[in-house]
């Protein structure tokens, strides 16, 4: 699709292009946000599936050497684990970011749809996880966005590797390992963001120690249907290891969680920390069922969110299920030529400045137009229950 090095004639990153329909045939609209939408399209010289994130140039004025610095190193990022940016084309009214194509679906929802699951599962999960961002680290990026749904699985088979996407929020640290722009998803942040104090990697580490709670019980350990209350128990670090959901989990994972969601992030274990911990590397992950209980929780406290994902895992994976089964190209462009309410999907839940305490975009990023999806901002996913720390009882 493009050079090694991904440059122009001009040693510009950028192609210049007067149609980027010459190029790639576009199918169905993946999703839409408040710059972008993002499209499914076939590259027509190789037949190669991929996603192509449309930015008008309208929405990146005033931020166009940011947006250039951010997105070549954005270019030199390489892990199995991480949604890869292919390659970059300009028009006179469009950028054009042509993302590797995952397929498999939101971590959640797979989780929900299997009929075993384990601690064990978890483990391999977020060690995936660790790897990666262990990666982003060591390039001296830090993503300050993680969260489930930003974690893809790659394809629909059952073995398949784990993707994070989503660079909407990443930045790169300065030469003092520090950042002070506040921004991050309510429920994922740490507390020296809210604090509005300057924070580093540190960021990341608590955000996988939120979403490993999560994939052991179900539910998320800070929500509040008041944000401001919400934000004050992350700045306690308030959380707990509930009764009965957290019975059958072993120690070893809850101190697993522990170490990453330590409010000093001073004393919050590093990647490097993680991936040797014990319930990562050393067997400690028990194996039994824990499916009923924690799809029951993520059905509960979840579910509304495949309602607001910006990303349509469901036409992917139906469209790239018709080129396996050997239909053409032709007949897959006619079939897939009008787009569908499905296509369609709404947004899913955006990152905010939590600086301000409200839900607007981190317009202090100029990193937020290079997401692999960007989506209009809406509240922590979970707003039909409220509970202290403790979820609803068992049906």
């Amino acid at each position: 699709m493009a050079r090694e090095n991904g440059e122009s004639s001009d040693g510009s990153w950028k192609k210049h292009v007067d149609d980027i329909k010459n190029i790639f045939d576009f199918k169905e609209v993946l999703g839409t946000g408040a710059f972008s939408e993002v499209v499914m399209a076939r590259e027509k010289a190789t037949g190669k599936m991929v996603a192509i994130k449309c930015i008008p140039k309208k929405a990146l004025k005033g931020k166009e050497m940011s947006i250039e610095n951010e997105i070549a190193v954005l270019r030199k990022i390489k892990h199995e684990n991480i949604v890869a940016l292919e390659d970059i084309y300009e028009s006179s009214n469009h950028l054009y970011l042509i993302m590797q194509l995952v397929s498999g679906g939101e971590l959640f929802d797979r989780i929900v749809e299997k009929g075993f699951y384990t601690e064990m599962d978890a483990s391999r999960l977020i060690r995936q996880v660790l790897d990666a961002v262990n990666y982003l680290h060591a390039m001296g990026i830090v993503h300050r966005d993680l969260k489930p749904e930003n974690l893809l699985y790659f394809s629909p088979h059952d073995e398949s590797k784990i993707m994070i996407s989503d660079f909407g929020l990443s930045k790169m640290e300065g030469t003092g390992g520090v950042m002070a722009t506040a921004c991050g998803t309510p429920g994922y942040v740490a507390p020296e963001v809210l604090a509005q104090k300057p924070y580093s990697k540190a960021v990341d580490c608590w955000s996988i120690g939120v979403i490993a709670y999560i994939l052991l019980c179900g539910y998320p350990p800070f929500y509040d249907e008041n944000d401001s209350k919400l934000f004050e128990q992350i700045l306690k670090a308030d959380y707990e290891f509930d009764a009965p959901y957290w019975d059958d989990i072993s120690d070893s994972a809850k101190d697993f969680i522990s170490c990453l969601m330590e409010k000093d992030p001073e004393k919050r274990f590093t990647c490097d920390q993680a991936l040797e911990h014990p319930w990562i590397a050393g067997g400690t992950a028990l194996c039994k069922n824990i499916h009923e209980s924690v799809s029951r929780q993520m059905r509960k406290n979840f579910a509304k969110s495949k309602w607001r994902q910006a990303f349509n895992a469901t036409a992917v994976i139906r469209h790239m299920r018709r080129l396996q089964l050997g239909t053409s190209f032709n007949s897959s462009i006619h079939s897939t030529g009008m787009l569908s309410a499905q296509s369609r999907a709404p947004a899913k839940s955006q990152s905010v400045d939590c600086s301000a305490l409200t839900l607007n975009d981190c317009e202090g990023s100029s990193s937020g137009m290079i997401s692999s999806v960007s989506a209009t901002p809406i509240v922590h996913p979970i707003k039909t229950k409220k509970y202290d720390h403790k979820p609803p009882s068992p049906i």
